[in-house]
């Protein structure tokens, strides 16, 4: 097998930091790529011409025994593991891991990588990637890069010349629109005990509002509420959210409501490395989705593409015959249920900027082409070291073409313990897309409504 490192072309000649970036979106010309050479979305359309195939629309079509319940069976049952990377072969492989990765297998004797063939399942609907081409020639970053201009929907920046620009992709990439979903996480015990923590999400963009009048609100991206439903010590605890497009002009706007106290209050703390909700210190508030909010605090330098083993099609582990008790192990999830793949990413480094403050000050992001999903994070500590290390286990929601998570992993390097978070094995109605919302459902006034026991 070849495995090599990959530049991508004339855009990544060179590592760009946002202090010397272009503001600019790029020339029709260069846009004119998109549908071509790239697909709608900004990847690459072929192959390595080994192990990843080319880009042939992705996975539009529902697998036969899918009762369109939300809950996505596997539509390769057949496909069997290649092979695997232990600690007894793990410096063959290198090249195509993370050092996180690299560490994470070396910290575990029965930790490993199940390799699988590739499949390149990623679809969005065709009016998003319409208005992906179209935000090519006209979306940019506003002056200080903390925001975006002439932005309402779909992926900002599908050429992107900078770091900032891909992760702005990750943020604005398209999640369905407007989507409820039942999940829970669990933070277990270096045995391996846990209890999780329910969750009823609410996710939807402004322009999905079934009430959505241009002009209103318009510096919001999305309105995101979360409401704990279990365990009874945090039920009815609620979270509201409005990601703002211009976090120059207007910071995130975020409420929690205290079902104890019955009272709703601004929540300024709900950004950066302010404590993750309910997560026993084991994340910060911009580590769910792997990374959310402002990006005023880092300096982003993009270093090009490479290929990366990453969690890919991984409808395995979110099987409801599974249960929770089946995946969660001490250390590390059951990784014999998890499934890997290579696959082209886009590797972009955060480091902390002189006089700010946060508790990681690197990291390193790895994003898949074809979806703009973050796939892998390394995290590290103020002294340098490999601290925490993030994996996004994807799935491709067929039966919508939205790209998604199945769930998310956080592990602790240092301490030994991690965090799993959208678990929906045993949750009810994991996953409904288009959801009909209006604007007064997210609004301050609505959370104590949301958070009657």
């Amino acid at each position: 097998m070849f495995r090599r490192n990959l530049l991508s072309s004339s855009l990544l000649a060179c590592s760009l930091a946002l202090g010397g970036q272009a503001l600019a979106a790029v020339s029709a010309e260069e846009a004119a790529k998109l549908g071509d050479t790239l697909t709608p979305i900004g990847a690459e359309k072929a192959g390595n011409g080994d192990e990843i195939p080319p880009w042939t629309g992705g996975l539009t079509t529902p697998p036969a025994n899918y009762q369109g319940d939300g809950r996505y069976v596997d539509p390769f049952p057949d496909d069997q593991m290649l092979f695997k990377i232990d600690r007894s072969n793990v410096d063959q492989y290198a090249d195509n891991l993370t050092p996180g990765q690299i560490a994470t297998i070396k910290a575990y004797n029965d930790y490993f990588i199940p390799v699988y063939q590739t499949r390149r399942t990623a679809a969005y609907p065709e009016h998003v990637q319409q208005q992906t081409i179209e935000n090519a020639t006209q979306v940019e970053l506003v002056e200080s890069g903390n925001g975006l201009k002439n932005y309402q929907t779909a992926t900002a920046f599908p050429i992107p010349q900078n770091g900032l620009e891909v992760i702005f992709n990750h943020i604005t990439r398209y999640r369905g629109g407007s989507f409820t979903r039942n999940v829970a996480q669990v933070t277990p015990q270096p045995n391996g005990d846990f209890s999780p923590v329910r969750f009823t999400e609410f996710f939807t963009e402004r322009v999905a509002l079934k009430d959505f009048e241009p002009g209103e609100d318009e510096n919001v991206m999305f309105y995101f509420k979360q409401a704990i439903t279990a365990p009874s010590r945090l039920a009815g605890n609620v979270l509201l959210v409005h990601e703002t497009i211009n976090q120059v002009k207007e910071p995130r706007r975020a409420w929690l409501y205290n079902s104890g106290q019955r009272r709703v209050r601004r929540a300024p703390n709900v950004a950066y490395d302010g404590p993750g909700t309910a997560a026993d210190g084991q994340r910060t508030s911009d580590n769910l989705d792997l990374y959310n909010g402002a990006p005023d605090r880092y300096n982003w330098e993009l270093h090009g593409k490479k290929e990366l083993y990453i969690p890919y099609n991984s409808y395995r582990l979110a099987d409801p015959n599974l249960s929770y008790e089946d995946i969660i192990q001490p250390g590390h999830i059951d990784q014999s249920k998890a499934r890997y793949e290579l696959h082209r990413v886009w590797h972009v480094t955060a480091t902390l900027k002189d006089g700010e403050r946060h508790i990681y000050a690197k990291r390193d992001f790895y994003i898949d082409e074809d979806t703009w999903q973050i796939a892998v994070v390394d995290h590290y500590d103020g002294r340098g070291n490999l601290w925490r290390v993030a994996e996004a286990h994807a799935m491709q929601i067929y039966d919508a073409d939205i790209p998604a998570y199945a769930f998310e992993t956080l592990y602790d390097l240092l301490s030994g313990r991690y965090l799993v978070m959208g678990m929906t094995n045993e949750e009810d109605d994991p996953y409904v897309y288009g959801t009909e919302r209006r604007s007064r459902e997210y609004t301050p006034a609505a959370l104590r409504r949301a958070g009657v026991r």
